[in-house]
């Protein structure tokens, strides 16, 4: 993309249960260490852009204006909350990608951030499923219920993916353990995530606890700079294509609930725009809220034809070690799921990875990686390729 913005900076709190009594708490963590990190101060940013999906966690809204509470010397600066579920974050990031790009604004601060663990279990499940299309979907009960019900209708046309879903679950959960920022780091393995246990519950059947992303708190931040600032950065990232594509809410109002359609257009846009085949990529930090989630992207994402997204597991393509990396962070399975930070994080660990500052999850070196988060079952779909444009 000509004149693209670039990446100059950024910050991001370790996801779980976090101390910070709220979301402010949590945006004061990464505000400033992101300007820091790019080498600027508070002076410099002309732009704020807040991703936090709220809705219920919390009575305190109007989170732009925190930014300024609890960084106060970014409280005159213009600032805008978005919200897209939990492609919250990307709304945010994108929102200061087209400030940015159309001369509105040469430096802009985006931080995305979730305060989720302050409400019981039952009230953030209860939260979360406004997301979806309640007029037709409430009936499954939460979101664990409505990836159950697309992981039934898989198995009953392409055969069971218990096995596939649980190779994802423990490739995600090891490749956590290296993620200084991950909820949860611990190497469960592929039997452990195979097999209903005490320690390993049906959430929703067919849906093991290792098949669904955590409530976590957390928040992460990036700067976006116009290419003049970048030249002087003293390391950037810059965008070779992006784009956004929706998809109907309810999925029985779709052609093809399996399809992924939304998430096949967003992702094969940007990847078109920038260029870029798949053996091009050398990272895809990817949208797994669900383990059933990841593996109906490899399918959209023509990593496998409809059905055969197993295959990719079995021949080791997304590990870690293999032609395409996905999840190297440990992805919402590990790292944690706080709603409007993901995106940003996302974004975060992807160019962490293409400039070579990702300490234990580095891979050998990588030219280009992609990014996809997703709002809803494929509702909001965003997808970016990277490239590292100083190193």
């Amino acid at each position: 993309m000509t004149s693209s913005p670039q990446l100059i900076g950024w910050a991001h709190t370790p996801f779980g249960r976090s101390l910070a009594p709220d979301v402010e708490a949590l945006m004061s963590e990464v505000a400033s260490a992101a300007v820091a990190d790019a080498g600027l101060s508070a002076d410099d940013i002309e732009y704020i852009t807040v991703g936090v999906f709220g809705s219920g966690f919390s009575q305190q809204t109007f989170e732009a204006a925190l930014v300024g509470s609890a960084t106060p010397e970014l409280a005159k600066t213009a600032a805008i909350r978005t919200e897209n579920a939990c492609a919250t974050g990307s709304a945010a990031l994108f929102t200061a990608l087209d400030a940015v790009q159309s001369g509105r604004a040469r430096v802009a601060l985006v931080i995305g951030a979730e305060k989720m663990t302050a409400v019981s279990s039952a009230e953030a499940g209860a939260v979360l499923l406004g997301g979806c299309h309640l007029l037709s979907e409430a009936v499954y009960g939460s979101f664990p219920g409505i990836f159950a019900e697309l992981t039934r209708r898989y198995a009953e046309r392409y055969g069971d993916p218990r096995q596939a879903l649980a190779q994802i679950a423990a490739k995600n959960h090891r490749n956590g353990v290296d993620n200084p920022y991950a909820h949860v780091r611990k190497d469960l393995g592929v039997e452990f995530c195979s097999v209903a246990s005490d320690r390993n519950p049906v959430v929703t059947d067919p849906l093991l606890r290792t098949d669904c992303s955590m409530i976590s708190d957390g928040a992460a931040a990036l700067i976006v700079a116009a290419p003049d600032v970048a030249r002087t950065a003293r390391r950037s990232v810059g965008w070779l294509g992006r784009a956004q594509a929706n998809d109907h809410m309810a999925i029985d109002a779709r052609a093809d609930a399996l399809e992924f359609d939304g998430a096949r257009r967003a992702f094969r846009t940007a990847m078109a725009q920038a260029g870029t085949e798949l053996s091009d990529l050398g990272l895809l930090e990817t949208h797994d809220c669900f383990t059933a989630a990841e593996l109906l992207q490899y399918e959209a994402f023509g990593l496998a034809e409809p059905g055969k997204g197993a295959a990719v597991l079995a021949e080791g393509t997304t590990q870690r070690d293999g032609a395409l990396p996905v999840n190297v962070s440990g992805g919402l399975k590990a790292k944690g799921h706080p709603i409007g930070a993901t995106g940003v994080s996302q974004h975060v660990m992807a160019a962490m990875q293409l400039v070579g500052e990702a300490g234990a999850m580095q891979l050998p070196r990588i030219d280009r990686a992609a990014v996809f988060n997703m709002g809803g079952a494929a509702v909001a779909n965003y997808a970016s390729v990277l490239e590292a444009t100083k190193r």
